[in-house]
């Protein structure tokens, strides 16, 4: 159990994919169950999904998920719209933090997470950003004081406005695990780093460019 709430951003249109990425598989689940399971595996029970494009298709394959669903009406605005999305359906009382989960960053895991939040309660008011060979990656937790910055921060810019203004209190944590850095995006990346890394059937007709 944490004090932390999860917020899984799944809102964005997957135009490079050609379909949604939250329903794209790996291991037999779709990116965003697979990402649900590895956040609750990790500790938070609070896990919110924000959705926006297809927003009707996808709350249609939710019937595994018994958490809440924030649909973003302004999800044309950039990941920063659904990071306030997701902020605005909490309230500082009800956490300390925000884990911020990229749908297109199924290559996570639960014991990077589990990592990342024990830091994060740990540290306290620290932002706590995973590392792989020095970039940092995601996901990303973020302490309830920094919320109304993140509200403020410019659309063009987004939480990486946020993260360089306060650039002192941040808390890297190395990591073995290349995900961190790993987008899922195109057809190709789908086929590189999660059909042939799962020996899964070839990528089908549809998700090819």
């Amino acid at each position: 159990m944490t004090s932390v709430s999860a917020i899984l951003l799944a809102a964005g249109s997957s135009q490079r994919m050609g379909v949604p990425k939250a329903l794209l598989t790996i291991d037999g689940k779709t990116f965003l169950q697979h990402l649900v399971d590895a956040v609750h595996a990790a500790g938070p029970d609070d896990v919110r999904i924000i959705l926006g494009a297809e927003a009707v298709l996808l709350q249609s394959t939710l019937s595994w998920y018994h958490g809440n669903v924030v649909v973003n009406e302004n999800w044309r605005d950039g990941q920063l719209s659904s990071m306030i999305a997701g902020i605005n359906s909490l309230t500082e009382e009800q956490c300390s933090g925000v884990l911020f989960v990229p749908v297109d960053h199924p290559l996570i895991t639960s014991a990077l997470i589990k990592e990342l939040l024990h830091i994060f309660e740990e540290s306290k008011e620290q932002i706590v950003v995973p590392t792989y060979q020095n970039r940092r990656g995601h996901p990303i937790v973020v302490p309830s004081v920094l919320f109304q910055e993140i509200k403020n921060a410019p659309v063009e810019v987004g939480l990486r406005y946020v993260v360089h203004a306060h650039e002192g209190k941040i808390v890297e944590v190395p990591t073995d695990e290349e995900g961190v850095i790993i987008n899922i995006d195109t057809p190709d990346e789908y086929q590189k780093y999660i059909i042939s890394r799962n020996a899964q059937e070839p990528i089908a007709d549809e998700f090819r460019s």
